[in-house]
């Protein structure tokens, strides 16, 4: 396996990526989001203006919470794009016979699978970040306010994003481009909701139902990820002025990720890889 198979393959996806129908989704999507939130954010930007209403302080401490409401979304429609383009790119082409006249050559099924891997991984990676940073322009021109570390959230979101379509290769060794995606966003929205339940666990002491969100979160590290996301975007006070009335909302983060979780992110995204290597290989196309 070489790195200029492996790059070619990646920009050859790279633009199959591009030119499907699923990016103009993603693009009507994400527009309608943002055009959403800028008209919220400037409502909320209105009430420091009225009397007795909210003080600019309050206004920051609010918008906080909502960026993170709508990072989540942003996330979401990632996870959908990404989760439906993982099925197509690698189960399509072997349902439709595409995959015989690249595998007819002398090129390696692993290079084909990083190559591929790594094309999706830098689509769902840009969309990210130009979403995420339209996002953070639009609450600065209403609300005045800017993450607080909004590289690390950014590259925490394409983590998440990069987990997700690790799975959904993975599932397309198996099984069909469309079971694929439903299968890695049913998993993805089961792991969000064992995180918040895992949250309200914490917030009663009760253990036994907090460890669902720390089993869900290193069996799938989306969750996870994107809780160390949402502790980079919100304002640092945010939960010492939430108090504990808001213990276990799942748009506040109290902590953000620890090097181990990240190490175990990453090796997680490589065991699966290297599984749907190993599937893939043995597979008949």
């Amino acid at each position: 396996m070489t790195a200029r198979t492996v790059l070619t393959l990646a920009g050859l996806t790279l633009r199959e990526a591009a030119r499907r129908k699923v990016l103009r989704a993603l693009a009507v999507l994400t527009l309608a989001l943002l055009g959403l939130s800028a008209w919220g954010f400037a409502k909320l930007a209105g009430l420091e203006s009225q009397a007795g209403a909210l003080t600019s302080g309050e206004v920051r401490l609010v918008a906080s919470q909502l960026l993170n409401l709508v990072m989540f979304g942003l996330s979401l429609i990632a996870a959908l794009g990404t989760a439906f383009l993982a099925g197509p790119t690698l189960a399509g082409e072997v349902e439709s016979g595409q995959a015989l006249v690249l595998l007819a050559r002398p090129v390696r099924r692993s290079a084909v699978l990083v190559g591929k891997w790594l094309g999706l991984v830098a689509f769902g990676s840009g969309y990210v970040v130009l979403a995420g940073l339209a996002q953070f322009l639009v609450v600065r021109v209403t609300v005045d306010y800017w993450p607080p570390q909004p590289v690390t959230g950014l590259a925490l979101l394409a983590a998440q994003t990069a987990v997700l379509l690790t799975l959904g290769l993975l599932l397309a060794t198996a099984v069909s481009p469309m079971a694929s995606g439903v299968v890695a966003v049913g998993l993805f929205g089961a792991t969000w909701i064992a995180g918040v339940v895992g949250g309200v666990g914490e917030a009663l002491g009760n253990e036994g139902v907090a460890r669902v969100g720390t089993v869900s979160r290193m069996l799938l590290p989306t969750d996870g990820l994107w809780r160390g996301a949402m502790h980079a975007f919100q304002d640092p006070s945010a939960v010492l002025a939430a108090g504990a009335e808001f213990a276990g909302f799942p748009f506040l983060s109290e902590a953000g990720l620890t090097p181990a979780y990240l190490a175990w992110s990453v090796l997680w995204v490589a065991l699966v890889l290297g599984l749907a290597g190993t599937v893939f290989a043995r597979r008949d196309v």
